[in-house]
């Protein structure tokens, strides 16, 4: 074992959606704490300018394109890791997408492409992990719900029953993986400022103030509250922990 429980030096990070918001910043969390990142991600510039801050941090990282609905392309990114670093020690499962709209207005084929992104790209991308853990002797995989895995929302169904699965999904894979030391986790984002919620504070202000007000630290999270979750599901720290869901929301979730 390291002598420090939170060492992650030389070890392999692949992030999905790691190009920007949460995913981003668990990165960055993870590069800072030692480890060699891949961002993995749809959009090549974006993918690209997220390394390149990285590496202005002293940070070793590549980026890899990634459709995490095309079991192909998953395959491909991660057969690139392994020639790249030559293992994968911690797999991220950040990628995801929300379309906002009551029940009844969804088409099949939004709600297919929610579930798809959301819950089925982070099986695959599990399976692809698996195959390359085993081969090293285990690892750490950390797949990213939402605060709709524990509540309903009345306007983003699909969404809410994909950060549902992933909490499922995670339980599934640590019993399933046990006995191959590979610890599987998930972090549950609260309230957090990012693209996808860019909009509270502009045109859904009260609702945005609500949220600020049952929140008992009293502000919206930021991405970079979700690193220091990531580093210890990440690390030896957690070794003994698999098949859990770690909340970091301000105490949102209890109040």
């Amino acid at each position: 074992m390291s002598t420090s429980l939170f060492e992650l030096t030389d070890k392999v990070a692949l992030i999905t959606g790691g190009n920007g918001g949460i995913g981003f910043s668990i990165a960055k969390g993870l590069g800072q704490a030692g480890a060699k990142i891949i961002v993995a991600g749809r959009d090549h510039n974006k993918s690209s300018q997220a390394t390149k801050k990285l590496a202005d941090l002293g940070i070793s990282a590549i980026s890899v394109g990634v459709d995490v609905t095309q079991n192909d392309s998953v395959i491909k990114a991660f057969d690139e890791t392994v020639d790249k670093f030559g293992r994968l020690d911690i797999l991220v499962n950040n990628a995801g997408i929300a379309i906002r709209k009551m029940p009844q207005e969804y088409t099949l084929e939004e709600w297919n492409d929610v579930i798809n992104t959301n819950l089925t790209g982070a099986h695959l991308c599990c399976q692809q992990a698996y195959r390359l853990m085993v081969e090293s002797g285990g690892g750490k995989i950390i797949n990213i719900g939402s605060m709709t895995s524990i509540f309903g929302s009345d306007w983003v169904s699909p969404y809410s029953a994909s950060k549902g699965g992933i909490v499922q999904l995670t339980k599934s894979l640590a019993i399933a993986w046990a006995n191959q030391n590979i610890q599987v986790n998930s972090i549950l984002p609260g309230w957090i400022h990012t693209d996808l919620t860019e909009t509270y504070k502009t045109t859904r202000i009260k609702r945005y103030l609500e949220i600020k007000e049952r929140i008992p630290q009293g502000h919206w999270g930021e991405p970079d509250d979700m690193a220091g979750a990531a580093i210890f599901l990440s690390s030896y720290a957690s070794d003994y922990v698999t098949g859990t869901s770690i909340i970091v929301d301000g105490g949102y979730s209890i109040n």
